[in-house]
């Protein structure tokens, strides 16, 4: 194995967060416990990938289909997804983090919206990591929503269809300017991407761990970067530099 000194940091971390509702199973806890203990591994993990120097985090907290989840369920994520922007902004302003949430935003209840564009407006000038949050997300959804942009662009006569490239489909994504993820991971043992950053992903390494989200530690992130620095990183088989 490549020694930790030696690793060489993906710039940018996507992380599917899966298991929360099975480990709380595990231990007799209703879900919503699992999604609490999840919360907070977000906070130490955001604080380690940083340290570690990594630039980008993006995680996929709540996505489009999450809403065919019990009534129950879904009541007790917003609500813990409130008092999460509280506790982001504060970790935001102690360490400098940057953070913007990606997906349909006009899904999510007013408040929220407005805690939304408080954080991401206060953090935007921070120069700590970046931290994106995937919330009412889905990779087909944001894809649409930019066909749908071009769309409107192209019949306000603003654009032609030959001003169409890959890197103007790009710019229109909830990712934005951001780059794309070096890197990954989805935990519990699942092996699929569920609709995640489906553009975006085009030539991100993989990396499935069995371990819960809320298990989820500093080593468990060292072990898929280890794995990381032995891919041979290559597009069209060109070995990347």
């Amino acid at each position: 194995m490549a020694e930790k000194k030696d690793l060489v940091m993906p710039k940018h971390v996507a992380i599917i967060l899966d298991g929360n509702g099975r480990w709380a199973k595990s231990k007799g806890m209703p879900r919503n416990y699992g999604h609490i203990q999840g919360a907070k591994t977000v906070e130490v993990i955001c604080e380690e990938a940083y340290r570690m120097g990594i630039q980008y985090l993006t995680v996929y907290a709540f996505s489009t289909e999450n809403w065919s989840r019990p009534k129950e369920e879904v009541d007790a994520l917003m609500k813990l997804l409130r008092n999460y922007m509280k506790t982001c902004l504060t970790t935001a302003k102690k360490n400098r983090m940057c953070v913007r949430v990606l997906g349909d935003k006009t899904g999510l209840d007013e408040d929220i919206r407005n805690r939304i564009a408080q954080l991401e407006e206060s953090t935007k000038d921070n120069d700590g990591l970046h931290f994106q949050i995937a919330l009412n997300y889905g990779g087909r959804d944001e894809i649409v929503r930019a066909v749908k942009e071009i769309a409107n662009r192209v019949e306000k006569g603003e654009i032609s269809a030959e001003d169409v490239t890959e890197d103007y489909l790009s710019g229109l994504l909830d990712t934005g300017s951001l780059p794309e993820p070096d890197l990954l991971i989805r935990t519990c043992n699942e092996q699929r991407i569920s609709n995640f950053l489906l553009w975006q992903l085009a030539y991100t390494e993989f990396y499935f761990t069995p371990v819960a989200w809320p298990d989820f530690s500093k080593e468990e992130l060292v072990k898929a970067v280890e794995a990381y620095n032995h891919r041979d990183r290559r597009y069209g088989r060109i070995e990347e530099e």
